[in-house]
């Protein structure tokens, strides 16, 4: 039986309230009338529920689904600005204890590398990554609990930390690892990570079973209860997100809407972050092997929709997607990006050269530099950010929500990116990106509607060309 409070994984994403919505969708996918009254709810900026938002999603009116795509690109401008927030991952280690059938690191694959990175190679990697501007990581790890104990993820987070390389320094640590107990979740809050972000691959119970035929991870409710955990231990920002090509496209964003409400219903607090991979060719792994591919127009739509259904959570898209996908769903909600990512273990200080065996976990498709990503952004009218200052102030949780929900994004958010963006221009850039960057700084100084914030904005900017670093609100 559906119950958004309940704590049992099977409650609160219900197969059969899932089964129903789709059917309802289908039964209303052209009810004019309905769809109207959908769109109308949405544009309060308030959000829809999971039967709503299936509605959208199943409808194949072309003025409809345009009309969706244009009230996305407003809430995203309305929540989230112009800003870009970028990040890379850092994989630790491929080691790992599980048979996922559609990931290269598992168990039976014998003829990937397998790495685990030690803490001299940590400080290597984080030093590349300071030079390339880098301020926000995302660790990920396989999951073996010999080879990446707890213990070795906290280390490893005390060692990126510690590392100041010039006027380099990782602000944030967004940790990507298998769901532990509360306990764990409490270690990490106490070692000061970020967000916690686990994707869920698939809501689908019978087929999450199949594809995940061995190791601790094929425990189903274990797996979708860890955000409540990981709340009860203290971590209140987390990414939830589905592999999309697993199962069928329109379950999984029923499932991952009906795990926001549940978040929010339980804890008052939704999800900080909703990630949108899609399965891609990696070692060992064919994704045409999985007959429920999406292709690049129900993507953007999905992009779109969970904009419209969760106005107030951030929105990620990973190298996985070209660059051409990634301009397309960009204004349609996405609020950060990865850049010059590497998906093996390590590969920023010293890349993997094609002819070795690799140890990636998925083909990269936006082969870019992140100088090139950050003059790309700044071209199409985006200020690429390297902010953290809300985790760092404490405004996380319930306290980034109601900033976020109450639009006071372009008095806190966005002089915050653009003094972030001016310390990259300053140390990083190309001579071509710190001129359309500087130029860019000077436009969007003027949009910052209180007067004092923006004198101050402009003050500290001046005083990053100084030599100065870490100003934020």
């Amino acid at each position: 039986m559906y119950n958004v409070r309940s704590m049992k994984a099977e409650e609160f994403i219900s197969d059969e309230e899932i089964r129903e919505t789709l059917a309802y969708a289908d039964a209303n996918k052209e009810n004019v009338a309905l769809i109207d009254e959908i769109i109308a709810k949405a544009k309060l900026g308030k959000g829809l529920n999971h039967r709503e938002a299936s509605v959208l999603l199943a409808c194949e009116i072309p003025e409809k689904t345009e009309e969706v795509y244009k009230l996305a690109e407003q809430i995203k401008k309305d929540y989230y600005g112009n800003r870009i927030v970028l990040f890379a991952p850092l994989y630790l280690s491929n080691y790992c204890v599980n048979g996922c059938v559609y990931c290269p690191y598992h168990l039976k694959n014998k003829h990937i590398a397998r790495k685990k990175l030690t803490q001299e190679d940590i400080v290597k990697e984080v030093t590349a990554l300071q030079d390339m501007g880098h301020k926000r990581l995302a660790i990920e790890a396989g999951e073996d609990p010999v080879n990446n104990p707890i213990e070795y993820i906290l280390e490893c987070i005390n060692t990126i930390y510690s590392i100041k390389h010039k006027n380099g320094a990782i602000r944030r640590v967004n940790v990507n690892i298998a769901a532990t107990t509360v306990e764990n979740y409490r270690r990490l809050k106490e070692a000061g990570i970020g967000t916690y972000i686990l994707f869920q691959e698939t809501y689908h119970k019978k087929n999450y079973e199949e594809l995940h035929p061995t190791g601790p991870k094929r425990d189903y409710a274990y797996h979708t209860e860890a955000m409540d955990r990981a709340m009860e231990g203290g971590i209140d920002d987390v990414g939830l997100g589905v592999l999309f090509g697993l199962d069928k496209y329109r379950y999984e964003f029923a499932g991952l809407l009906m795990h926001a409400e549940h978040l929010e219903a339980v804890h008052g607090v939704g999800p900080h972050t909703i990630s949108v991979p899609r399965i891609k060719h990696a070692d060992d792994i064919d994704p045409t092997a999985f007959d429920n591919s999406i292709d690049d127009e129900t993507f953007a739509k999905i992009c779109a929709l969970i904009r419209v259904s969760v106005p107030y959570t951030g929105m990620i898209i990973s190298t996985r997607e070209s660059q051409a996908v990634r301009e397309k769903v960009l204004p349609l909600g996405v609020s950060q990006i990865s850049g010059a990512s590497r998906t093996s273990v390590g590969g920023y200080a010293e890349p993997e050269v094609e002819e070795e065996v690799t140890s990636e976990q998925f083909d990269v498709s936006d082969q870019r530099t992140l100088d090139e990503v950050v003059n790309w952004l700044i071209k199409l009218g985006y200020i690429p950010s390297f902010c953290t200052a809300c985790y760092r102030e404490g405004r996380t949780g319930d306290r980034f929500m109601e900033l976020c929900k109450n639009m006071q994004i372009l008095n806190c958010c966005h002089p915050n990116a653009l003094m972030t963006l001016k310390e990259y221009l300053e140390d990083y850039a190309s001579e071509e990106t710190r001129k359309i960057g500087m130029k860019l700084i000077e436009r969007e100084l003027e949009k910052i509607p209180n007067p004092k914030v923006k004198q101050t904005a402009s003050d500290h900017i001046h005083d990053i060309a100084e030599g100065k670093r870490d100003f934020r609100f």
